[in-house]
């Protein structure tokens, strides 16, 4: 909704409770109360209006904010793509630079890049059509959940797919009628129908959707009445299913358990058209793809194999740059040295241009430019006094959100939490591992039982959906500087501790809801520095980071002399920093005895696709 929509529509509002009050022979003239009721109201609606738009990368009119071009060199009728001259700027920053983009039929790429690059950006530019892709390669983007609908879960997949069929056999008739029976375009799109197959549309459906977490119950459940969590597993229920020729898939894993992310794994090594993948999980990454796209310094570098392969080769690749830079400035400096002592001899005078002549043409040909690391910054959670145990804890704890002992999440529930604990908490989504973290909070009481918290304790929390923390039509400087108001006035001051957690320059004074999701988490993470809490509750804090942060974040937690709570899908994260792992699964959390990794293998073995 634009905003002149927005006030369009506040206003309509308006003429409506006027011609009541009039109607019902009351006067006009709005009451306080109610007149700050209506301001609040139409606030919150501007506000959400215009959060919708940032989001959608659109302006008032909605038109793109992006700036793309592009010029393809592969055949149109080609299932390969090949697009030279890919540029792509946002809001006038450049992010992409005369790149190109090659993708292959049957490959899988992982598609790389740190926070605010424009990971993101690009997908929607690719899946807007803004670049030349050959109207026959369908594209599907996974950014956002299923609409919410009278339909349930398996309905929604199925009706989805038959109106794909629907749409492939118009676009047969369409190439039949335009360019005949012969036309190269039409083998494509008669092998995708024939792998369609609708007598198997419910079957093969209803195998996706519980290997997402779907059970015989949720499955039948409307999406008009699931979560936002729950309807973007439906939108990926949908991907898998229709199969696209161009699939992307922007951190897919954001909503799933581990089980779920297991799953996903496998199913997307098998997938046979083109993938292109924004994850951070190297654990994803190492299992599903075949190639890696490399978004750095203004270009798209490809690189063969899973991303441990991309980090091998990109390191012989800068270690043997470093050796032939370092050779070439020996060799400049070595022949600037001769020039400045040529002086005025004549025989030397005439070697002296000689070698001038071999300088020019080295910066003619362009310079070895020596390497440029990755921005790695590392953080550190504040040192806060330590608290005798026990530090928070659960003492035969149940509970049941209906308060029925028959719809108990948990019963007779013990554990225990100190300020050495780095305990995870892993398990189906569903089975309240948020809701955990909430009752340690005191947000809910437990029906039966105790939650025993130190008089001394500080809790600080990380939500999964940093919006919730955040304040989105703010830029992050002013968010932090109001919150905090009482601490500093000074922006520099903000800056500063804004700095510490990697949000620098036009991150600070951007308006929150343009900037990647990892770039609002290192946000929350800065809050979390300043509130200084001796026990930190996290809620799947890797979603939206890039591979580096998550490795800063693994080293923040294991020098924290605090206590951590972790909930996550990022086995990577669990394996550098859990010395606690419960499983939540049965009413109750059971120790788990081996790794993460471990548990991983049992999840593998479970699959069935």
């Amino acid at each position: 909704m634009s905003v002149s929509a927005s006030k369009a529509k506040r206003e309509q509002k308006r003429l409506e409770r006027e011609a009541k009050k009039e109607a019902a022979g009351k006067t006009t003239k709005k009451t306080k109360k109610q007149a700050a009721k209506d301001a609040e109201e139409d606030e919150v609606e501007d506000s959400q209006a215009q959060i919708a738009k940032l989001k959608l990368q659109q302006d008032d009119d909605g038109i793109s904010d992006r700036v793309t071009t592009g010029v393809l060199e592969s055949l149109q009728t080609s299932r390969d793509i090949k697009i030279s001259s890919v540029s792509l700027l946002f809001h006038g920053k450049v992010l992409l630079q005369d790149s190109t983009l090659e993708l292959n039929y049957g490959r899988r790429y992982g598609l790389l890049g740190e926070n605010g690059c424009g990971k993101s950006t690009f997908l929607k530019a690719i899946a807007a059509r803004e670049y030349p892709i050959p109207d026959q390669i369908d594209i599907y983007l996974l950014n956002e959940p299923a609409e919410p609908t009278e339909f349930s879960a398996l309905e929604y997949v199925v009706r989805e797919a038959e109106h794909e069929m629907k749409r492939l056999e118009d676009l047969i008739e369409d190439i039949i009628v335009k360019d005949g029976p012969e036309s190269a375009a039409l083998e494509p799109l008669y092998e995708k129908v024939d792998a369609m197959d609708p007598s198997t549309f419910e079957a093969r459906a209803a195998v996706i959707l519980t290997g997402l977490g779907f059970n015989s119950i949720t499955i039948k459940k409307k999406t008009k009445d699931m979560s936002g969590g729950w309807r973007m597993r439906v939108a990926l229920a949908k991907a898998l299913f229709v199969q696209p020729t161009l699939l992307l898939l922007d951190d897919p894993t954001a909503h799933l358990d581990l089980a779920a992310c297991v799953w996903l794994e496998e199913y997307l090594k098998r997938f046979e058209r083109i993938l292109i993948l924004v994850s951070h999980s190297q654990d994803f990454l190492n299992g599903v793809c075949s190639n890696m796209i490399d978004m750095r310094m203004k270009q798209l570098l490809l690189y063969g194999g899973n991303y441990d392969s991309y980090v091998k080769t990109r390191s012989e690749q800068e270690t043997n740059q470093m050796k032939q830079y370092n050779k070439q400035q020996e060799e400049i400096a070595h022949i600037k040295k001769f020039i400045a002592s040529a002086g005025t001899y004549a025989n030397l005078v005439k070697q002296a241009k000689s070698r001038q002549k071999i300088l020019d043409k080295m910066e003619a040909d362009g310079l070895i430019q020596p390497v440029v690391p990755d921005k790695v910054f590392t953080f550190r959670f504040p040192d806060v006094e330590k608290l005798p145990p026990p530090v928070l804890a659960f003492d035969d704890m149940s509970f049941s959100y209906s308060g029925k002992p028959e719809d108990n999440l948990y019963e007779h529930l013990d554990i225990g939490i100190d300020m050495d604990s780095r305990v995870a908490l892993v398990g189906p989504n569903g089975v309240g591992k948020s809701t955990l973290l909430k009752l340690f909070q005191g947000i809910l009481q437990p029906q039966t039982g105790r939650v025993i918290q130190h008089t001394h304790i500080k809790l600080g929390v990380y939500s999964q959906h940093s919006a919730d923390q955040l304040d989105l039509t703010k830029t992050p400087l002013d968010f932090v500087r109001d919150k905090f108001s009482s601490i500093s006035q000074d922006y520099q001051y903000w800056r500063q501790q804004l700095g510490r957690y990697g949000l620098t320059g036009e991150g600070q004074t951007s308006q929150m809801a343009t900037l990647s999701e990892g770039q609002r988490s290192r946000v929350v993470f800065a809050l979390l520095a300043i509130e200084a809490p001796n026990l930190i509750l996290l809620d799947e804090p890797t979603n939206g980071l890039d591979l580096s942060t998550i490795d800063s974040l693994a080293d923040a937690i294991n020098a924290f002399n605090g206590g951590v709570v972790v909930v996550s899908h990022d086995f990577r994260l669990l394996d550098k920093v859990a010395k606690d792992i419960f499983v939540i699964e049965d009413k109750t959390a059971t120790r788990w005895e081996g790794s993460i990794l471990d548990y991983k293998k049992k999840l593998a073995d479970k699959v069935v696709l």
